[in-house]
């Protein structure tokens, strides 16, 4: 059979391509870091060529998808996509960016990292870095049950609907289950017929054809992960075979027609098995090969990688890329710099082959790679091919910069070092570029920004970066910087002392507005020219309305806080106001996010409207009135909080008012409207909690990001009762204890635990009457509880802590 060739390179996404689909020989789905899901419609067979349509515009990146087939409800099919969000998007192919999803699916509490549906369409299976995964049946978008992961899972990083009764899931925690969906129990829950371990992280997970087009092993199902093997099973949990060749991380795996198994992985190849052996290694001009899909109709695969491409790749000669396409990827593999961690220990130049080596030498298997000293004195890397029978040059090595003096490139600048971070166990490495002259922890803290990655994270990042450049350090300590952070006195360098922590009283108020401002505006032009198409020219803005706009968006969203604000920056915001208080309720969400971000500018908090209200009043009545346009009342805000249905809310709409509501201790105009509406908004904060109403439990409990949202609240007012005595009443403060008690009993999450726990932790730093309150709120009990519930250091310190001023 013939070798897999290039067909087609398909240009457009901004940053890493992080799942394909191929469900059809004339399409190809996509999605990517850079928040967009693609649809790519064949428009040429000779040579082939493609046309993109961007289908989603997302607030995250998206990182799953998947695609349910035509049938009578969906003629045309379904596009499913999920990621940073937490919410999995239902929509038509035929729709654009521009319009409404057809189904949301809101259940996970943070990123939705694993999408599959079943053969016949009757369901769709998800799994999330919650831990959890969740069977959705698509005839009323309902779940219809949660599959049970206990013990330490962490992540589901991959789920396969193996037939229309059986899910089969892998996690971080190097378990696949089995589960019969027939089993459900009365709490709608779907305990695991059988747990398989293995020896890694599960990342993938593929069904094999059975019957006399099986795979030559028998196995049912296969599966691979960080340890770079592909193990072969059967569904009674018997391993029959393993596959070794891959070099790192195994990202994702699909199955041909032929029963071979086709593999991607962070050694940027692809890989095509057949039986046992490897046949084709596809090398990538890129550091990661995120996802591949196999058409079911051709046979044809493609590829998402790191260098922001979807590749195509065929064995039909009708189908292949033209001379000059081929030579042109051959060449940008070739040219290609290649990480020397990636090839494992360091390489000695002077014990190495000559090239004149390659040609008295074969490899031992498809893949194989080595590394020979070329003519000009670089260092080249050369893969075994198979089917060629010869070595194939597959990239230059590039050594540390650290040893070498050379920087190494990376998105257009020059660094010393450019690290593979894994952040925890079950996350994909992301690039970490540092130079010697950066302190660790401003580093530290500028990529996990980037990166959109919990603070909590900086200790052991700056940690790896002390480690990694030890010897090669030009002066620099390793202090922490003074940032929105609860990181007060970090972790010295390896071999120091280690001096404990503390983290009480601190006095610094927390930011949420790490934001991108490019989607967010893409957004509001979208929805803005819905408007106009429809005819509400009197919602909507005028064309120097958005430029003047997207002008301030590109100066304040995501950028640094400056002591003076754009010039513009009222005028923007009052355009702003417009839309939350007179667009529908489904369409505020950017404009929300848009206000959270502006309120942390100086002058913004004390901009209030002549008809609604202040700043407070317009992000909290936008997010919890559903009607549009929000009416116009007299009536305290404290009554709409009494009596809103919190059945109807968007959840991510009251999200980015609690952001709006913690950015506000950002000025002293902000923290004063904070203090006046202190009993509105704590209110607000203890319903969401499900400490007050009579409406029900907790709100949102299962979305991350509003319960990030609520702690940094309520720690805000906690430390502005620090700073402020007097500020905040002790009414308050006993509800916001009771609001930290009721998220710690609930959450899982060492972050939200981290700032609950800090918001108990400032109550009692305040001594006095306020800590006379906690000791009668017996708080004691659940500060045991966030130090059992986790087994972070940090948490457990600051337990220690709250313990202490207890014992008072």
């Amino acid at each position: 059979m013939p070798d897999f060739k290039l067909s087609a390179q398909l240009k457009g996404h901004d940053a890493d391509v992080r799942a394909v689909c191929f469900p059809a020989a004339d399409t190809v789905l996509s999605s990517s870091r850079d928040q967009t899901v693609r649809l790519w419609r064949k428009t040429a067979d000779k040579p082939p060529a493609f046309d993109a349509t961007i289908t989603s515009q997302g607030h995250g990146y998206i990182n799953s998808l998947t695609f349910l087939r035509a049938s009578s409800s969906w003629p045309e099919g379904l596009i499913l996509s999920a990621g940073q969000e937490a919410i999995i998007e239902a929509k038509r192919p035929t729709l654009t960016a521009t319009d409404n999803a057809d189904r949301l699916l809101v259940g996970h509490g943070h990123n939705v990292c694993a999408l599959d549906v079943s053969s016949r369409g009757s369901y769709v299976v998800s799994g999330g870095w919650d831990g959890k995964s969740l069977v959705w049946e698509t005839e009323k978008w309902q779940i219809s049950a949660q599959l049970v992961h206990q013990g330490e899972v962490k992540s589901v990083w991959a789920v396969l609907a193996y037939n229309e009764h059986t899910v089969i899931t892998g996690s971080a925690d190097t378990h696949i289950r089995i589960f019969d969906l027939r089993q459900i129990n009365g709490n709608g829950e779907v305990e695991p017929r059988r747990t398989l371990s293995t020896n890694s992280v599960v990342r993938a997970l593929c069904k094999l054809p059975g019957g006399l087009k099986g795979h030559p092993s028998g196995a049912e199902f296969a599966s691979a992960g960080n340890d770079g093997i592909i193990q072969l099973w059967k569904m009674n949990g018997t391993q029959v075979g393993a596959l070794q060749g891959h070099d790192s991380f195994i990202y994702s795996l699909a199955c041909l027609p032929t029963s071979e198994i086709v593999s991607a992985g962070e050694d940027r190849t692809v890989r095509i098995w057949r039986g046992s052996e490897c046949i084709q290694t596809i090398t990538h001009p890129a550091i990661s090969v995120w996802s591949v899909s196999v058409c079911p109709e051709n046979g044809d695969i493609v590829t998402g990688a790191s260098d922001n491409m979807v590749r195509v790749f065929t064995r039909n000669a009708d189908r292949t890329a033209s001379p000059e396409v081929l030579s042109q990827f051959e060449e940008s593999v070739r040219s290609s710099a290649i990480p020397q961690q990636q090839l494992g220990p360091s390489i000695n130049k002077e014990q190495l082959n000559p090239k004149s080596w390659l040609a008295t030498h074969s490899g031992k298997k498809d893949g194989q790679v080595t590394t020979v000293l070329e003519d000009d004195g670089s260092i080249g890397a050369y893969q075994w091919s198979l089917g060629e029978q010869r070595w194939v040059h597959v990239g230059t090595v590039v050594d540390s910069s650290g040893s070498s003096g050379r920087k190494v490139q990376y998105n257009g600048r020059e660094y010393d070092y450019v690290f593979d971070v894994d952040i925890e166990e079950g996350k994909p490495p992301l690039k970490l570029p540092y130079n010697l002259s950066e302190n660790p922890y401003e580093a530290a803290t500028k990529f996990l920004g980037d990166n959109e990655l919990p603070i909590s994270y900086i200790d052991e990042v700056a940690k790896f970066i002390v480690t990694n450049t030890k010897g090669a350090t030009i002066g620099q300590t390793a202090e922490a910087p003074s940032a929105n952070s609860f990181v007060t006195n970090p972790q010295d360098q390896p071999g120091q002392a280690t001096q404990p922590k503390k983290y009480l009283p601190y006095t610094d108020y927390l930011t949420l507005t790490q934001a991108k401002w490019e989607p967010v505006t893409k957004k509001l032009n979208s929805l803005n020219e819905k408007h106009l198409l429809a005819g509400n020219k009197h919602i909507a803005l005028n064309p120097d309305g958005v430029n003047r706009l997207e002008t301030v968006l590109k100066s304040t969203m995501g950028a640094p806080i400056q002591q003076t604000s754009p010039p513009a920056l009222l005028e923007a915001q009052r355009s702003v106001y417009t839309l939350i208080t007179q667009w529908p309720y489904g369409d505020r969400l950017p404009a929300l996010d848009v206000l959270r971000c502006l309120v942390a500018w100086p002058g913004s908090a004390s901009l209030s409207d002549s008809k609604y209200g202040s700043i407070v009043d317009i992000a909290l009545r936008g997010a919890l009135e559903t009607g549009d346009p929000i009416p116009l009342t007299d009536s305290p805000l404290t009554d709409l909080i009494k009596t809103f249905d919190a059945s109807n809310l968007n959840i991510n709409n009251v999200m980015m008012a609690l952001r709006t509501v913690t950015n506000l201790f950002a000025t002293a105009e902000g923290r004063a409207l904070a203090a006046s509406e202190g009993t509105a908004i704590v209110s607000l904060l203890a319903r969401i909690a499900g400490v007050e109403g009579d409406q029900g439990g907790p709100i949102g409990a299962d979305n991350l990001n509003l319960q990030i949202a609520l702690t940094s609240a309520s720690f805000n007012f906690t430390c502005l009762a620090l700073n402020q005595k007097g500020s905040v009443e002790l009414e308050l403060l006993m509800l916001l204890c009771q609001v930290a008690e009721a998220v710690i009993r609930r959450q899982s999450d060492p972050e939200v635990l981290f700032r609950a726990l800090m918001s108990l932790g400032m109550v009692l730093a305040m001594g006095g009457d306020a800590l006379d309150l906690a000791k009668t709120l017996e708080v004691g009990e659940p500060v045991g509880e966030a130090a059992k519930k986790s087994g972070e250091a940090r948490i457990k310190a600051l337990a220690q802590e709250c313990l202490g001023y207890l014992k008072q």
